[in-house]
């Protein structure tokens, strides 16, 4: 035989061709490895890569409407509780510092994603794009943003985390916490964050200092940072388990009366929050991101970022605009100010 010939290998689209030589034997390279044209895959590869691209770009467009209605909406809310010295309380005290860490999570993803957009004028629109718009100097930046994106959604996940221990000690047991005190709930929310941001910060700039830290090579780096959320998760949906119980004997006790009191409303309200922010985690939780892939990871990735990025509107609407309390306070304000005007139009 004095001429080569290919033999096709089938993968799963395409083939990936070696050449046999007259020999009888795979003809090699120049590095004395077996010759093999992949031409076939590499086209199968950046066919896949920019259907998953425009994909993400889609997620993207969805999380960052979705965190900019809820900024919006929070800010207006935490101007609201914060104005009206009636709604001063451990209770909406809590409520304010939940409103916050929705409103830092949503500015943080919004700076990381401008700080990648504007870099050179443009848009990011080739994975390629990144590496060659990320400086060492815009990296750092760029790290910095993470960081802080990292904290806050931590910090958001913890302050949930205050609610349900708040209500859990509303309706179940006084114990665990003083309602009276607010340093107890400040250490939960903003300073357990730190102790699993600081480790993963420094093992990402010692073993993964790499671009702008979003890239997880190490997963062992990420789960400093995911086992905490999960914890957390997890602890709230035991305890929405267990005042169930204590809601429905309520509900039932006051299913004949026109005013139940605060704790009630107050339990209503947050039990359609618990849920709505441990679902996806323990749906998922056995999910991980090394094992989701195909449908599976795009479903989780469009559950998880579609329920963070509304989570604050939600958030916003049941524990402000849909308080009665809250209502009342600004009922009572529009006849203040009516008021006001009627008297300074119709001077005596």
């Amino acid at each position: 035989m004095n001429a080569s010939w290919f033999i096709p290998l089938p993968v799963s689209q395409g083939s990936v061709r070696r050449r046999c030589g007259s020999d009888g034997l795979w003809e090699t390279d120049d590095g004395g490895h077996v010759w093999r044209d992949i031409s076939e895959c590499e086209e199968e590869e950046e066919e896949a890569a920019s259907q998953e691209l425009w994909v993400m770009l889609g997620f993207r467009t969805l999380y960052t409407v979705g965190y900019s209605l809820s900024m919006s909406t929070l800010i207006m809310a935490l101007i609201i509780v914060l104005s009206f010295r009636k709604l001063h309380c451990t209770r909406n005290y809590i409520h304010a510092n939940l409103f916050l860490s929705f409103i830092l999570r949503a500015v943080a993803v919004i700076v990381k994603d401008s700080m990648l957009d504007r870099h050179l004028g443009r848009e990011i629109v080739r994975h390629a794009d990144v590496t060659e718009m990320l400086s060492h100097q815009a990296a750092i930046g760029c790290r910095v943003a993470q960081v802080v994106m990292q904290y806050c959604v931590l910090a958001n996940h913890y302050w949930f985390f205050g609610e349900a221990v708040y209500l859990y000690s509303v309706l179940i047991s006084c114990v665990f916490m003083d309602n009276n005190k607010h340093l107890p709930y400040l250490c939960l929310g903003w300073g357990t964050p730190l102790l699993f941001v600081a480790p993963w910060a420094v093992m990402k700039a010692l073993k993964e200092n790499k671009e702008c830290w979003a890239v997880n090579e190490n997963m062992s780096y990420w789960w400093i940072l995911r086992c905490p959320v999960i914890l957390a998760a997890l602890i709230n949906f035991l305890i929405f388990m267990k005042i169930l119980r204590v809601i429905l004997s309520k509900l039932r006790a006051n299913i004949h009366s026109r005013y139940p009191d605060y704790k009630l409303r107050l339990a209503k309200a947050t039990l359609t929050l618990i849920p709505l922010f441990g679902v996806h985690e323990v749906l998922f939780i056995f999910a991980t991101d090394e094992q989701a892939t195909g449908l599976l990871r795009y479903t989780k990735v469009f559950f998880t970022l579609f329920i963070s990025s509304f989570q604050g509107l939600m958030v916003a609407v049941l524990y402000c605009y849909a308080n009665k309390e809250v209502q009342t306070e600004l009922r009572r304000k529009l006849r203040s100010w009516r008021t006001e005007t009627e008297v300074l139009g119709h001077p005596q």
